[in-house]
């Protein structure tokens, strides 16, 4: 699914686009919409969206003070617009897709499928990069991050801010230090082979930890390791040994 947003100060035009959107471009998923610029940057900061469907003329700032109000834009645009002669010029001179109002369905569809080839490309050349990054620096595994591949995104996360997860079936959820979450499409016995190294011990056969953010080892049944989150994480009797001796190591190094 590509993440959108729809920012125009008719909300006429945004249900237009949406409908249309549902109707024709299913992989597109409206995640906020905005009315007016300054408001567009919140949205943008806060849904991170691959995707802005973007009015020109708008009341205040155009759709222009936008975009050069913003320290960088890592995300395709497609403007949406009336007829304006120097806006749609500036447009064509950079080669960004644009749509007139009313939209017609095939130019949509024509714009979106631009969109998603320059997006997967971006996404594939950011997997790239922390290849590259991981071979220049094995050895600083305080710095090396992995891609978590969610419906909406792939997120590079540093090692060190993963918290623990747990199996979902055939999915993984991630729990980051900063409380957030990510569901990861991926078997968690996946995960336990590429994060062995990093500090993480599999106590259970459906949570995998990271020995950092262990406060306790609690003697309550077979025992449950408190995390620094104070969630109780179960340990099984087989793995029980295997815990003690991780968390001797861990206090030791």
């Amino acid at each position: 699914m590509i993440r959108a947003i729809i920012v125009d100060d008719e909300p006429n035009n945004v249900d237009n686009l949406k409908a249309l959107l549902k109707r024709h471009c299913p992989q597109v998923s409206v995640a906020a919409e905005a009315h007016h610029a300054d408001h567009a940057i919140e949205v943008i900061h806060t849904f991170r969206p691959d995707l802005v469907f973007l009015d020109i003329l708008m009341p205040g700032k155009t759709g222009f003070d936008l975009l050069k109000s913003l320290q960088r834009a890592d995300f395709e645009v497609v403007f949406v617009t009336g007829f304006d002669q120097f806006g749609i010029e500036a447009i064509r001179f950079s080669a960004v897709d644009y749509l007139l109002k009313p939209i017609d369905p095939l130019e949509l569809q024509s714009a979106v499928s631009r969109a998603t080839a320059k997006i997967q490309e971006k996404q594939q050349n950011l997997q790239l990069q922390n290849l590259v990054q991981l071979l220049l620096h094995e050895k600083q595994k305080s710095e090396h991050k992995i891609a978590l591949s969610s419906s909406k995104e792939t997120r590079f996360v540093k090692t060190g801010e993963i918290v623990r997860c747990i199996a979902e079936n055939n999915y993984t959820l991630f729990f980051l230090e900063s409380g957030e979450k990510i569901l990861v499409s991926r078997p968690m016995f996946e995960y336990d082979e590429m994060l062995a190294a990093y500090g993480f011990i599999r106590p259970h056969h459906s949570h995998l930890v990271n020995l950092s953010y262990v406060k306790s080892l609690l003697k309550e049944d077979s025992g449950y390791l408190l995390m620094m989150d104070d969630s109780k994480i179960p340990v099984s009797r087989i793995k029980k040994e295997m815990v003690k001796k991780a968390l001797s190591r861990g206090a030791r190094d």
